[in-house]
């Protein structure tokens, strides 16, 4: 029962959800995540620990950068079934389809650029 509550306690949080649907249309990375939601990147990091700690997201780093994406469920049948049914629900919420506009305009080089970092 503890896999399904950590589940479903992930998905209680509107950003997280948030998350799930933008990491279902392409990798990023926490900045990438962080101009998309318009939150901390301290807040965007929590967020992704839980969806990590839940089975939802996976990450990989790759040189200076380190990626989400949605887990493919294996470690829980109840993150692979919400995974699943998410893929198909809420495409016409507002907020979903905002993101989903804004996001081939996310780059994380240009928004590094930006903050004056390195990559």
């Amino acid at each position: 029962m503890n896999d399904f509550i950590r589940v479903m306690k992930a998905l209680s949080d509107p950003n997280r959800v948030r998350i799930l649907k933008m990491l279902q249309q392409r990798t990023l990375c926490v900045c990438e995540l962080q101009v998309l939601l318009g939150i901390a990147q301290p807040t965007v990091s929590s967020h992704l620990k839980v969806l990590e700690d839940a089975g939802l997201v996976c990450s990989r780093k790759e040189g200076l950068w380190v990626n989400y994406f949605p887990s493919d469920g294996s470690g829980s049948p109840y993150a692979a079934t919400m995974l699943g049914n998410l893929r198909h629900w809420l495409q016409d919420e507002p907020d979903i389809k905002k993101m989903t506009l804004e996001l081939p305009l996310v780059s994380r080089q240009e928004i590094c650029r930006r903050q004056g970092g390195s990559p």
